[in-house]
């Protein structure tokens, strides 16, 4: 394996260890649970999360913290816009040439950075059917379908929201979700 082989691979394996946690600075774990602690003083929170993803640009905890604090803070737009650096993170650790075929059944089951950056994907079609931006939400959706064609992320259901709001159904219909899965093709 030559050096920059070597590299990439170190690379991808800091990455996933971060996907679940691991390999984070102790001043930036301390910054984020401070974060944590003033959740619901945003005026105190942001700056310090901001500090966090700072001093760990890279690193998937801090963008997930920033993400949640906007998300649940319901600044949709903000939200989007981590999530947008979050998967061009993920899509660098995992290479170039990720996604040329679709990653198989055992990563997208067990391998955290090619599961970060499904959901990251499931995250951000969600988060666009909420900003009204149907034709990205569906751009992302085709491209979870194409990576993870067995569903194991769960994004097949929003597709299926997305596709009765398209035909006419309002909101508050009753709902015939798939138990399971994309269903056909082009559906």
């Amino acid at each position: 394996m030559n050096a920059d082989s070597q590299r990439f691979a170190n690379d991808l394996a800091a990455f996933a260890d971060g996907a679940i946690g691991g390999g984070l600075a102790p001043q930036v774990e301390a910054l984020l649970m401070e974060a944590g602690k003033w959740r619901h003083v945003p005026g105190k929170a942001l700056p310090l999360l901001e500090q966090a993803r700072a001093a760990a640009p890279r690193h998937p905890a801090p963008l997930i913290a920033l993400y949640r604090f906007y998300f649940y803070g319901h600044q949709l737009a903000q939200a989007r816009a981590v999530g947008e650096d979050a998967l061009a993170i993920a899509r660098t650790a995992l290479g170039a040439d990720f996604g040329d075929l679709p990653p198989g059944d055992d990563a997208t089951r067990n391998d955290p950075a090619v599961r970060f950056y499904l959901f990251t994907l499931k995250g951000l079609a969600y988060l666009n059917m909420r900003l009204d931006d149907m034709d990205e939400a569906r751009l992302m959706l085709g491209e979870l379908r194409r990576l993870d064609p067995q569903d194991h992320v769960g994004g097949a259901l929003l597709l299926h929201v997305l596709n009765r709001r398209d035909n006419g159904y309002p909101a508050d219909a009753p709902a015939d979700y798939p138990v399971r899965g994309w269903g056909a093709p082009g559906s």
